[in-house]
């Protein structure tokens, strides 16, 4: 039996309809805050993430899905959604535009080389927000709330934001320096990645998932020692916004995320719930002024986020959220005899199009057959058209409900479901 590569996942109608109401729910919060839809290409340049997220980084080193096409060129299979968007800005001169700073919004599938564990698969689908052309201080904290907003309008309680600032990169480099006169005498007790960290880019070695517990962890020293005022001012005036906003936040100064084009705030938002599991991030993100210009565009600020919907639902499940998803069929057509079924197909296209979900019988049942799948359906209404009643141009309208029906004229049909759908009355 052929089965779905490991780390993929497929989605079954009765899981989609869920997701489809998360979705909407996000396109609707994105709707008010004046975000826009881009979507990228599933695959770019592998040169796009080498520049844009960082060669140091385990995404670039170690899980991205890279192969040669037949022109010999390196591409790579979208591993995350910054670096996409930002090569979109630049390719099309977004910054021209006339409404700034741009405003973006994508829900997209990234594709990732890591060991599959539960929410965190090969194939992953991501919310993510980009603001592109600004580096005021209420602009990270409006792309918080976003996040925010998402989680609590879906019911999440359980839910912890934890915020940091990197500094600019005056202060990255006083930090940077910091950090390897820390690590170098414990340098041989760190693991293989982090040896390298520490010539490449020692602020990762504080991220790391193996040597967290090392006691240099504990002592490392802290970007929030080595701010400068600018940083430290621009770090305060975030988190101005955010009390002022009601947002609640902890400060962690070990907060260093994953990704090379990080500067000033950074922020992870994370679930409290029991039994959610060892892996408690659900969304991060940060101010990542420079990388427009790595992509070979002009001087711009800007700042973003990545969701992870896997995570969502899995957080949605651990807080044991119901979705308000309608399971029911509003019409199902039922047909006795040839001619009857001929009418039906012209009835079912006649509600359709009346924006009406209807459905009728393929498999050629008889009319008990019929009526059972139309129970399974949970149909609301069903529909009873037998040559009789096509004689006389009626059709039976029955309430699955209260089991009342009634014959209507079929040139009323329409008008008649409508008023019974939206009155839920079954007097026609």
């Amino acid at each position: 039996m052929m089965k779905a590569p490991r780390g993929t996942a497929d989605l079954l109608p009765k899981d989609t309809k869920r997701w489809q109401y998360v979705e909407n729910k996000i396109k609707d919060i994105c709707r008010r805050y004046n975000y826009h839809e881009i979507r990228t290409p599933v695959f770019e340049h592998t040169e796009v993430f080498q520049r844009g997220v960082g060669d140091t980084t385990d995404i670039v080193q170690k899980e991205m899905y890279t192969f040669e096409d037949r022109g010999g060129r390196s591409i790579t299979l979208r591993p995350e959604g910054t670096a996409s968007v930002s090569r979109a800005f630049v390719q099309y001169k977004l910054y021209g535009e006339a409404n700034q700073p741009v405003k973006l919004y994508y829900l997209a599938q990234m594709f990732r080389y890591e060991r599959p564990q539960k929410g965190r698969m090969r194939q992953l689908n991501q919310f993510g927000v980009e603001v592109l052309g600004s580096d005021d201080p209420s602009v990270d904290a409006e792309v918080i709330d976003l996040a925010m907003t998402v989680y609590k309008e879906l019911g999440l309680k359980s839910i912890k934001l934890v915020i940091n600032s990197l500094g600019d990169q005056e202060s990255r480099v006083e930090h940077r320096n910091a950090l390897v006169k820390h690590f170098t005498p414990v340098r041989s007790e760190l693991c293989e990645d982090c040896q390298s960290r520490l010539e490449q880019n020692p602020l990762r070695v504080l991220d790391c998932k193996k040597d967290h517990n090392h006691p240099a962890m504990k002592t490392a020293p802290s970007i929030l020692d080595y701010l400068n005022e600018e940083s430290k001012e621009y770090f305060e005036q975030v988190k101005k916004y955010l009390t002022k906003i009601g947002i609640e936040y902890e400060v962690d100064p070990t907060l260093v995320r994953g990704l090379d084009y990080y500067n000033h705030t950074t922020f992870e938002i994370m679930s409290d719930a029991d039994g959610f599991g060892a892996i408690t991030t659900l969304a991060g993100g940060g101010r990542y002024n420079g990388l427009i210009e790595e992509l070979g565009g002009p001087e711009t600020p800007a700042i973003g986020f990545g969701m992870g919907m896997e995570r969502l639902m899995m957080a949605l499940e651990a807080e044991d959220i119901s979705i308000p998803i309608d399971e029911r069929l509003d019409c199902f057509v039922v047909a006795v005899g040839d001619e009857a079924k001929e009418e039906a197909a012209r009835v079912v296209r006649e509600l359709r199009s009346m924006g009406i979900q209807t459905d009728q019988d393929y498999l050629n049942r008889k009319m008990k057959g019929q009526l059972k799948a139309a129970d399974r359906y949970q149909a609301k209404f069903v529909l009873i058209l037998g040559d009789e009643e096509l004689q006389e141009q009626k059709i039976t309208v029955k309430s699955m409900d209260t089991g009342e029906q009634r014959e209507i004229p079929l040139n009323t049909l329409s008008e008649t479901m409508q008023r019974l759908l939206v009155g839920g009355q079954t007097d026609a």
